[in-house]
C-alpha cells in the first residue's frame, strides 16, 4: 500500500522522486502498537515525532472530575506530536483507538528534513496549518451545529480524509471508533450518539457498524452536514470525488 505519509503531504507541496524518497526512508523504522495504549501523555516530553501509519489515534484531555474530550482524530499519514519538535513539551495526551502502526522519527530527523529540504518543509508546514485549521472547525460543531448534523459532519470529514490517503473504497472504510468515543467527540451522551447515529442510517446517508462506516450517498450526506471540505485544503487528488461515484 502506498506510504500515506507521502500521499498526504502530496497535497501540501509539489514533491519530486528524491523527496519520495527521503520521506519513505524516514518512515521504514515501524512497530505495532495495541488498542487503548497511550503513545504520549500530557507533560512528557517526547525524544523523537510519532507518525501514525495505519490504524486510528486520537488527542484528548481529560477533565479532573474524570470525563474526557477528544479533540481530534489521527488517521493514517497523520503525525501525532509533530510540533513537540519545537515546543518540547506534550499539553495533551495521545492514545490509540485501534490497533496502530507507528513509525518514532527521532527530533534530528525531522530538524534535518526542514533545515535541507524547502519543499518538505512546505509540506510539513501545511500540514500542520491544517490541523490547526480542524479544530475552530469542530469548535463550531459543538457550539453551534444540531446533533445528527453534528455526527454527519465529522462523517464527511472523516470520509475526506481518508479518501485523500486511499483509504476509502466503495464509500466505505474502517472507523474503528466507539460510540462512547464518538460522544467523548462531539460533547453528546452514548444514548443519544446511538440514536443520531440510527437516523443517519435510517435517512439512508450513512452507516456505522461493526468498526466499518459506509456512505451510502457522500453528496447528500455533505449536503445535510452543510460541510465544505475547504478548511481541509485538500488538492483535487484527494479522490473524494470518487468517494461519491462509487457511493451513489
Amino acid at each position: 500500500m502506498t506510504n500515506p505519509l507521502i500521499q498526504k503531504l502530496e497535497h501540501g507541496a509539489s514533491l519530486t522522486d528524491d523527496h519520495r524518497r527521503i520521506l519513505e526512508g524516514a518512515s521504514q523504522k515501524r512497530r505495532q502498537v495495541p488498542r487503548k495504549e497511550h503513545l504520549i501523555r500530557e507533560g512528557e516530553r517526547p525524544s523523537c515525532v510519532r507518525l501514525v501509519m495505519e490504524g486510528f489515534a486520537c488527542r484528548y484531555k481529560l477533565l479532573p472530575t474524570g470525563e474526557r474530550q477528544i479533540m481530534a482524530f489521527l488517521v493514517p499519514g497523520d503525525f501525532c506530536d509533530l510540533h513537540v519538535a519545537i515546543l518540547g513539551r506534550m499539553d495533551h495526551s495521545i492514545v490509540t483507538l485501534s490497533p496502530c502502526t507507528i513509525v518514532d522519527i527521532p527530533r534530528e530527523t525531522i530538524m534535518d528534513l526542514t533545515d535541507n529540504h524547502a519543499a518538505i518543509t512546505r509540506a510539513l508546514w501545511w500540514a500542520t496549518l491544517v490541523d490547526q485549521a480542524v479544530l475552530p472547525e469542530w469548535i463550531v460543531g459543538l457550539g453551534q451545529r444540531p446533533a445528527e448534523t453534528r455526527i454527519a459532519h465529522l462523517l464527511c470529514e472523516l470520509t475526506t480524509r481518508l479518501a485523500a490517503v486511499g483509504r476509502v473504497t466503495d464509500g466505505a472504510f474502517d472507523l474503528p471508533i466507539t460510540q462512547e468515543e464518538f460522544a467523548d467527540t462531539l460533547g453528546l451522551s452514548i444514548v443519544h450518539t446511538n440514536h443520531m447515529l440510527m437516523n443517519l442510517r435510517d435517512k439512508d446517508l450513512a452507516t456505522v457498524q461493526n468498526k466499518r462506516a459506509i456512505i451510502h450517498d457522500f453528496e447528500q450526506l455533505t449536503q445535510f452536514a452543510d460541510f465544505t471540505p475547504d478548511y481541509l485544503h485538500l488538492s483535487d487528488r484527494s479522490g473524494v470525488g470518487q468517494v461519491n461515484r462509487n457511493s451513489a
